[in-house]
């Protein structure tokens, strides 16, 4: 904890007099190109571990990385391999030196209502400047709303929500806590809960349905965001779960979906890539060949054979590894796992209603605060209207 918290301030102290590099990761760059680009000694990447190089393939187009410069001279880069860890070049002893660490950010809570003008997700787009908020709210509501149909202009939604600031700028996806949409005077709650949507009763109302890839196979390798390895003394993270199976196994489809990639991606070998509905991808990796008529573009059904397992890539043994991913995010995949449209029970239930309760306090208080009146004139109304209804 002291050392990234001892790296975060060198890199804070350098920038008096340094010049710090903002760039966006792009599209097909690899940390061997990055490397390359930047005059940086290509050793770092080699003489890295077998997982380590697998985690560097998980970089997202896209994402912001810092460069800090000193006399034109690289001093530390950090590049996110997730929301969680990242990626920290630094010299040492006039030498590069290369390690995960994690990634210092501040989360910060907020909240609001708005009346319904165009659309749901241009209005929060308009008063919040946050698309992937949209985007979220959007996704959440999807198998339990139609927009469409249902929302008229002036009906209202709420949301509590939080989001992750990182040097100045919010960083990695908004997770939404609670929101509400009033339709026709009605409203309707939504929650979350160990990572998936629910209603006020416990139901849930996001429909993607997963299965496993691989029949008949062992767990090799779990999910992990990040990791203190008490031994090695270095952070791990472990973006998938892998399965350990006999080359030449079938894998499936775990969702139906278009393939968006399939084809060498670095230390994963051969991968396949599945775009889902609701912001949902699936990957595929060290696959020992494609089954035939498999190419980006191809809609496949669950359940569907893809390819076969292998060890391409970094690979020391035949196995799948198997990511999965919503909104560029990466999630545990035994977490929804053959899930359905289910309702909560016992223990779970219990806990969940706790969060409902909390939660939607938040939410009326959000509503509360957003109907407080704003001018004189409006507070004067406010009182003269509460006399009429309650002449007493």
């Amino acid at each position: 904890m002291i050392r990234f918290l001892i790296i975060f301030l060198l890199f804070i102290f350098y920038l008096s007099g340094a010049e710090l590099i903002e760039d966006r990761w792009k599209s097909g760059e690899t940390l061997l190109t990055f490397l390359k680009k930047n005059s940086l000694p290509q050793k770092l990447y080699y003489d890295l571990d077998r997982e380590t190089k697998e985690l560097a393939d998980e970089i997202i187009a896209g994402v912001r990385y810092y460069i800090l410069k000193d006399s034109n001279e690289i001093k530390q880069v950090l590049i996110p391999i997730n929301e969680e860890l990242q990626i920290h070049i630094y010299q040492k002893n006039k030498k590069y030196a290369f390690e995960l660490i994690p990634i210092v950010y501040q989360k910060i809570k907020d909240s609001f209502v708005i009346e319904i003008e165009k659309s749901p997700y241009q209005d929060i787009v308009e008063k919040t400047h946050n698309k992937k908020l949209a985007n979220e709210f959007v996704s959440a509501f999807k198998n339990s709303i139609d927009f469409r149909r249902s929302l008229r202009k002036g009906d209202k939604i709420a949301i509590v929500y939080n989001e992750k600031i990182r040097m100045g700028k919010i960083f990695g996806n908004p997770v939404i806590e609670a929101a509400m949409v009033e339709t026709n005077g009605k409203k309707h709650y939504i929650y979350l809960f160990e990572g998936r949507y629910y209603d006020e009763k416990g139901r849930e109302i996001e429909g993607f349905l997963l299965k496993r890839p691989v029949r008949h196979a062992r767990i090799t390798s779990r999910f992990t965001l990040r990791r203190w390895h008490p031994i090695l003394h270095k952070y791990r993270a472990h973006l998938g779960v892998d399965f350990g199976a006999r080359r030449g196994t079938p894998v499936m489809a775990a969702g139906s979906g278009r393939v968006i990639f399939a084809g060498r991606k670095g230390g994963y070998g051969n991968v396949i890539i599945i775009k889902h509905k609701d912001g949902y991808k699936t990957l595929y990796a060290h696959l020992s060949k494609f089954r035939r008529g498999i190419r980006r573009g191809k809609y496949v059904k669950q359940g569907q054979v893809i390819g076969y397992v292998g060890s391409t890539g970094l690979s020391t043994g035949p196995h799948l590894h198997f990511g999965l991913y919503k909104n560029n995010r990466p999630i545990n995949p035994l977490s929804v796992v053959k899930i359905t449209k289910s309702k909560l029970y016992g223990k779970k239930r219990k806990k969940f209603l706790a969060l409902v309760s909390k939660y939607k306090k938040e939410l009326q208080e959000t509503i509360k605060i957003a109907h407080l009146p704003k001018t004189y004139e409006e507070f004067e109304y406010a009182v003269y209207l509460k006399k009429e209804n309650n002449p007493s």
